[in-house]
């Protein structure tokens, strides 16, 4: 892993995140790499998704020679007060510890991603413990969340340092040559925290978006269904906007993927989307900045209920079928895997002239 170790102890505000501006895709150049895909010795669209998954990339990054070989998944760790309404089989503890391991590329995601050659960025964005774990980015906004049963998850304040936490790690992958870059994410009741931010998104009734997370029992999930439902009640969050939902129930966790999108965007680097958490913050990212969702890449559809709602509403296909529910980015790495071999006969494939043989054409 590269350096990321300076800290930019900016303080911003509200205006300023509302007054980024996010450009719209070249459609110019997705028609171009759509062109040289049916230019590519094969039957017309036989890439399926991946065809338009890379018009989308070349029209993100503005050309056809589209060079995505230094990747990497930013992990956003955090841990969530909420937890101690027991609303998950571990304690927060267990953050650090998959924290601790992330930087060693001992965990899920850095095994993975040492196949591909893919850099892991573990950040600290929230984690309870106090002593700094040596190799993570820090980039600490706060000791972990407020319990939102209680009281608001983080301020308004605190959940803007994220989002830009966000931005700048984008900035800086970008500045360091990464062109294709993942979420990824660990913190002790995140499936909590993004179930209660989707249920009042998308106003659906709580039991529908809200699954077991790793692993609770038919009593913990009852529990962590009444906890979100309470809360969406005591704070009035059914179709209230995006950045009060999310600094009330949401996480740091989340509320940095946001910023690793909306990053995305202002950067023009495509963002390879994991799975419930990466969703959820891209949606809010979305409702934020209109238009962000079309720097986006989808990876999987998981076991979490919400996910499939959520990649309604952004406007998503998934290309991995799975029952995946591992999380840290392993599916968002999953999908880097996929994307290499399909780049493979985007660039390297002969083209219909050079084995002199007509051309498939487009039947109107």
């Amino acid at each position: 892993m590269e350096c990321f170790e300076k800290r930019r102890w900016n303080k911003y505000t509200r205006e300023e995140l509302y007054s980024i501006r996010i450009e719209k895709p070249s459609e110019e150049w997705y028609e171009k790499v759509q062109k040289k895909w049916d230019s590519i010795a094969k039957p017309l669209d036989s890439m399926g998704d991946f065809e338009r998954l890379f018009a989308k990339i070349g029209a993100i990054t503005g050309t056809t020679k589209l060079d995505i070989t230094k990747k990497a998944v930013i992990i956003m760790c955090a841990d969530n007060g909420i937890v101690e309404e027991g609303v998950s089989q571990s304690g927060k503890e267990v953050t650090a510890a998959v924290a601790r391991n992330m930087v060693r590329r001992q965990s899920s995601v850095g095994k993975m991603a040492a196949v591909l050659g893919a850099d892991t960025i573990p950040v600290d964005i929230g984690i309870s413990q106090k002593e700094p774990i040596i190799g993570m980015v820090q980039r600490k906004i706060r000791y972990g969340t407020a319990n939102f049963r209680k009281e608001p998850a983080m301020t308004e304040e605190e959940t803007i340092q994220a989002i830009f936490t966000g931005i700048e790690m984008i900035a800086d992958c970008k500045e360091k040559g990464y062109q294709l870059l993942a979420t990824g994410e660990m913190g002790i009741g995140n499936t909590t925290t993004s179930s209660a931010i989707a249920t009042a998104m998308l106003d659906c009734e709580v039991a529908e978006l809200t699954g077991r997370g790793a692993g609770l029992s038919d009593s913990g999930l009852s529990k962590k269904r009444q906890v979100i439902e309470e809360a969406l009640e005591k704070y009035q969050l059914r179709g209230a906007d995006a950045l009060r939902i999310l600094s009330t129930v949401g996480g740091l966790d989340i509320a940095g993927l946001v910023g690793v999108c909306i990053g995305g965007a202002m950067h023009h680097v495509p963002i390879v989307l994991d799975g419930v958490i990466s969703l959820v913050a891209a949606l809010v990212a979305e409702k934020l900045l209109p238009g962000v969702k079309d720097y986006l890449l989808p990876s999987h559809m998981g076991k979490e209920p919400a996910i499939k709602r959520l990649m309604e509403a952004l406007d998503l296909k998934p290309v991995i079928y799975a029952g995946l529910a591992l999380g840290e980015g392993t599916g968002a790495v999953m999908m880097f895997s996929l994307l290499d071999m399909a780049n493979a006969v985007y660039q390297e494939s002969s083209t219909f002239e050079e084995i002199e043989v007509e051309q498939y054409k487009r039947v109107e």
